[in-house]
Parts: structure tokens; sequence; C-alpha cells
């Protein structure tokens, strides 16, 4: 089964994308994944996009479907695949549906995980990290001491976790993100969605019942 991962930033995608992995015995696959190992290995389309990075521009989206498709035609995603942060744009889908087609495979389903815009900003704004260790926390406040044993670091809320930045990029979703679902829908692929609020084990369990009912 290929199932593309999608919702909004900080919907919880890429904490599911592995428990699902593991449940439905495929793997994952992340667009800053295959980029990495590409680069790594010095393929040519690994090269060219480490050329992109290096001038600090856009990976071009055929740089990246190429290296998609060399990643899906290897045989461990063979039998199916999580893709996750793959698709973010209309064309981005577009260019997914003609890999996809050329390996003889398609998008069975979009695992939509839903949650409110206020529940989000709330949830990524409570994300804090140490200022000199850089330990993650989900607790405490800005300017709280590191708990980690030898640290004299002070707790921060990273920029781009401030809430107006959060906001920000929540209008970028609805501006080029959220049409893509509307793209699948006109293509006839199948829509499960995913009360995405609450435990992390309830929001894969539902997951499951979606893309199983």
């Amino acid at each position: 089964m290929n199932i593309v991962l999608f919702g909004k930033p900080g919907a919880g995608k890429g904490t599911q994308a592995p428990l699902l992995a593991e449940q439905l015995g495929v793997p994952t696959l992340a667009t800053g994944d295959v980029l990495r190992a590409a680069v790594r290995e010095g393929t040519p389309l690994g090269l060219q996009a480490k050329a992109a990075m290096e001038r600090g521009d856009l990976v071009p989206d055929e740089v990246i479907l190429g290296i998609m498709k060399e990643t899906l035609a290897k045989p461990a995603y063979s039998r199916g695949v999580i893709l996750d942060g793959v698709v973010r744009t209309v064309p981005q889908a577009e260019g997914l549906d003609r890999l996809m087609r050329e390996l003889g495979r398609r998008v069975d389903a979009v695992l939509c995980f839903d949650i409110d815009n206020e529940e989000i900003v709330q949830r990524l704004s409570g994300r804090l990290v140490c200022d000199k260790c850089q330990t993650p926390y989900s607790e405490g406040q800005p300017g709280d001491p590191c708990g980690k044993p030898g640290c004299e670091g002070r707790l921060m809320r990273r920029k781009d976790d401030e809430p107006e930045a959060i906001r920000r990029r929540l209008h970028v979703y609805e501006e080029q993100t959220a049409p893509v679902l509307d793209w699948y829908r006109s293509k006839g692929t199948r829509i499960a969605m995913v009360d995405a609020v609450g435990e992390v084990n309830a929001v894969t369990q539902r997951a499951r019942a979606a893309l199983e009912g």
C-alpha cells in the first residue's frame, strides 16, 4: 500500500509515520531523507541537489522527483511505502503521480491528519530547547534552567515556533498545500481523514481504522 501523509505543519505526521510503518510493515520515505542519502552517495541527481543546497537555492522539483523515483524502484519499497512530507504543492502531487505510474504503481490513499489551527499554535509554541545543549523540552517556560546535569543553559523557543511565525506557516499551508487535497479528490484517490488531537497511540489507532474503513 502506498500512502501519502498529509496535514498542517505540526499535525503529527512525522510522529505517526514510523509508528504506522511498523504496524503496516512498509518503510517510510521523507523528502529530506532521500535528498541526504543521494548527496551522501554522490549520485548524479544527488550532486545536482547538493549544488542547489550549497547555493542556498531550493532543490528543483524535478531533481527531488528523480531521486524519489530511484529510491522507490529499490526492492525495499516493492510492498509499499508511507510518504511523509513528499507532497506540498499540486505540481509535486502531479509529479509524484507521473513517477508512480512510470513504476507501475499508484497512491492508494491520502491519510490526512486533521487539527484546528489554534491547537497547532498551542502545540508548537510549547516546544522549547536549551540554548546551549539543544535538549528539547515539551514542558517549562522560556528562561527556565536546563535540566541536563552540568548544563548551565536556559530554555528558549525557536523563532519558527513563535506563535506569529506558526500562523504564517499555516497561512502558506492554506495557500499552497491545502489545494493538494482537492486535487487528489478530483483524481478519485481515497482520502482518509484522522482526528489528530490526543495521545500519540490514540491517533495511531484512529489512523489505522481510517485506512481499514
